[in-house]
């Protein structure tokens, strides 16, 4: 502090952090800075009510047990608990409709590796007002909604943000703004793109049966169909198929819909019905080139869209909050500025060949499940049975769904 312009312009700022995106993402990197002792402005271009609890609208996500340990580190789990359903168990196979599944199957319980549960599935109503009312109550952190950002600009120690009218000074802006981020286009961070020529149909339903907390993944030669535990008798399903029948599938009525499903599912359920509402969303891997720019880092979305196929798009965000923040917990405490490019590579390092590595590997897994050839099936369908057949291989697996294994920041540490 010997420089005497320094503490003037730390008092100018009008925060620490601004983060822009008030999803999922932006929040709860918000409450993870906070923890870290860290000021940020939440600005989001939507109005409120567009976050706020309502009915059941079939939005659900799989929490793998990594994030549920950081969702606890900060206080939130016990809020979410109750109406969050275990997942104990995934079993995935190969499939086509009307045939039923592989006998030669993939197994994983969490008990193989001394857990209670591999994730948790949490219903977008219930997670999105648990972190809003989280934000609320903690005072480092301020929430504007229907404020749209038109321009940012690094100069040297800080950045500003031109938002509805107002400038805004911080150290450090965050893009949590998904994969059309307007943070990354203004930093000039630029994106690798692959199409899928998949559409993923997204619902849920009710049955009569009971799941068990197993989720099951069936590949089906257009694509996988996951079939998630929802609390009570309901499940959460993310369809894939090509965009030309997922157009024709969307436009059906509920019976016809239903009529399309059920062979797809089987009866392992029991009967079925819709609740909550449908949608639809075309499937591609997006990876930015750089997680971090001039006083600018990504987060989430903004910096990585993979394919569903492991159900661990949320779960990268969730480890790219955790990594920001420890990174940037330890620069503050060792009096560095958290915007400086060296600790901002210290997080790129951190998260971007996970990322990278994550959505390779997803978009292997879909191109080699995702036809008929009837070699590769059967190449698959022993390779499966073979995992499941080794503990050890196993474990590694169930590890690695679980979202405990390699380098943890300490908000995932349990």
């Amino acid at each position: 502090m010997d420089n005497a312009a320094r503490p003037r312009i730390w008092e100018a700022m009008d925060t620490d952090v601004i983060i822009v995106g008030g999803g999922l993402t932006g929040p709860l990197t918000a409450l993870a800075l906070a923890d870290a002792g860290l000021r940020s402005i939440v600005l989001d271009a939507r109005d409120r009510d567009a976050f706020e609890a309502g009915d059941f609208d079939g939005r659900s996500y799989a929490m793998a047990l990594g994030s549920v340990r950081a969702l606890r580190a900060l206080g939130l789990w016990e809020r979410l608990e109750a109406d969050a359903q275990p997942i104990t168990g995934i079993r995935a196979s190969d499939g086509r409709a009307g045939e039923g599944a592989s006998p030669l199957h993939l197994a994983f319980d969490a008990a193989d590796i001394g857990e209670a549960f591999m994730g948790q599935m949490v219903e977008d109503r219930h997670l999105r007002p648990v972190l809003l009312a989280a934000c609320d109550a903690e005072p480092k952190i301020e929430m504007r909604f229907g404020v749209t950002v038109t321009a940012q600009a690094a100069n040297g120690p800080t950045i500003t943000v031109e938002a509805a009218g107002a400038t805004l000074t911080g150290r450090l802006l965050l893009g949590c703004d998904g994969r059309g981020s307007g943070v990354a286009e203004r930093a000039g961070i630029t994106r690798a793109r692959k199409e899928y020529g998949q559409t993923a149909l997204v619902c849920a339903i009710e049955h009569d049966k009971p799941h068990h907390g197993i989720a099951h993944q069936f590949f089906m030669p257009p694509g996988p169909l996951a079939i998630l535990p929802l609390r009570g008798n309901r499940a959460s399903l993310v369809w894939t198929e090509t965009p030309e029948v997922a157009a024709e599938l969307a436009a059906l009525d509920e019976a016809a819909y239903l009529d399309a499903l059920r062979p797809r599912i089987g009866s392992f359920l029991g009967d079925f019905r819709l609740v909550g509402a449908r949608g639809t969303y075309p499937l591609d891997l997006t990876l930015a080139r750089d997680f971090a720019a001039d006083r600018v880092a990504l987060v989430g979305d903004a910096a990585h869209g993979i394919h569903p196929i492991a159900g661990q798009g949320l779960n990268l965000g969730v480890k790219d909050v955790a990594a920001l923040a420890h990174v940037l917990g330890d620069a503050r405490r060792r009096g560095e500025d958290i915007g400086a490019p060296d600790v901002l590579a210290r997080y790129q390092r951190w998260r971007r060949f996970d990322t990278a590595a994550m959505g390779f590997a997803t978009d292997a897994v879909n191109r080699l499940f995702s036809n008929d050839n009837p070699l590769l099936r059967l190449g698959r369908d022993l390779g499966m049975g073979a995992i499941s057949a080794l503990p050890g291989l196993r474990k590694r697996f169930i590890r690695e769904a679980a979202g405990i294994s390699g380098d943890l920041p300490r908000l995932m540490r349990g």
